[in-house]
C-alpha cells in the first residue's frame, strides 16, 4: 500500500445537521421552524463549499432513527425536503451540481422519491460538483445491506468470500460513487457520529461545533476548515514516515 501523503487535501465534507430544535425551542417556536430554518442554510453551505474548492457535500438530512419521531414532525420533515428539492433544481442545474441520494430511498414517501428521482435525472450529468443526501440512513443498516449485496453475489458465482476485501464491500455500500470524507462536521455541541458513515469515517478528521445548524454560517464552515488543515492526518504512520513520503 502506498503511504498517503499529509497534504491535507480537502475534497469532501460530511455534516450532521443537528440543533434544529433545540434552536426553535429555545426561541419560543415550534421545532419545524428549526428545520425550516435549517433548510436556507443548506442553500448557503452548498454555495460556501464551491467557492472553497470543496467538490463533495453529504448531509445527514433524514436518519433511520429518526422515524422514530412524532409522524406530525415526520411529516413536516418530508414536505420540507419536497419543497427544498423543487426550489433548488433550478441552482443545482445552474451551478452544475450533481444530486446523489443514499439510505434505504424505498422507506421514502412516494412523492418525496419521485422529486429526488427528477432531480437526480437532471443533474445526472454534472461531476465537477456534488450534494448527497442521507435519507433513511443508517451506518450499520448500510453495512448489513452491503454484507447481504456481497453475499448474493457469492450465490450467484460472481465472488468468493474470501475475496472479501474492504474495497469489494466498499463497493457495495451506498457510497459506492462518492469518495470518503476528509472532513465530519456536526453541529450543536454533540459529540458522536449517531450512526453515520462509521465506515466510510475511519480516517476522517471529526470537528465539533457548538453552534446550531440554523446558524451555522460561511465564517462557521471556514473555522471548521482551518482547523481541518492544520492536522496531521498520519493513517496509521508516524509523523516522520509522512513528512518523508512528502518530501520525495
Amino acid at each position: 500500500m502506498t503511504a498517503p501523503r499529509n497534504d491535507n487535501t480537502l475534497n469532501h465534507v460530511a455534516i450532521i445537521m443537528d440543533g434544529n430544535g433545540r434552536w426553535a425551542r429555545s426561541r419560543g417556536l415550534p421545532r419545524i421552524e428549526g428545520h425550516r430554518r435549517g433548510v436556507e442554510t443548506v442553500r448557503d453551505i452548498l454555495s460556501a463549499c464551491r467557492e472553497l474548492g470543496v467538490r463533495y457535500l453529504t448531509l445527514y438530512a433524514f436518519s433511520a432513527e429518526n422515524w422514530r419521531r412524532p409522524a406530525e414532525e415526520v411529516d413536516a420533515l418530508m414536505g420540507l425536503l419536497v419543497y427544498f428539492l423543487r426550489r433548488e433544481l433550478g441552482e443545482l442545474v445552474r451551478n452544475q451540481v450533481r444530486l446523489h441520494v443514499i439510505g434505504e430511498i424505498n422507506d421514502l414517501p412516494v412523492p418525496v422519491r419521485r422529486e429526488l428521482e427528477k432531480t437526480m435525472a437532471a443533474t445526472s450529468g454534472f461531476s465537477q460538483w456534488h450534494l448527497t443526501l442521507a435519507l433513511s440512513y443508517g451506518s450499520r443498516q448500510e453495512a448489513a445491506a452491503a454484507a447481504r449485496s456481497f453475499a448474493h453475489a457469492v450465490l450467484r458465482g460472481e465472488a468468493r468470500p474470501e475475496d472479501c476485501t474492504w474495497e469489494k464491500l466498499a463497493s457495495h455500500l451506498f457510497t459506492r460513487e462518492i469518495p470518503d470524507p476528509d472532513l465530519i462536521i456536526r453541529t450543536s455541541g454533540e459529540s458522536r457520529l449517531s450512526n453515520f458513515l462509521m465506515l466510510q469515517g475511519a480516517y476522517s478528521e471529526l470537528y465539533f461545533s457548538p453552534v446550531p445548524w440554523p446558524d451555522f454560517s460561511c465564517e462557521h464552515l471556514r473555522q471548521a476548515i482551518d482547523c481541518f488543515k492544520r492536522r496531521e492526518r498520519r493513517y496509521g504512520l508516524t509523523g516522520e514516515q509522512l513528512r518523508s513520503s512528502s518530501n520525495d
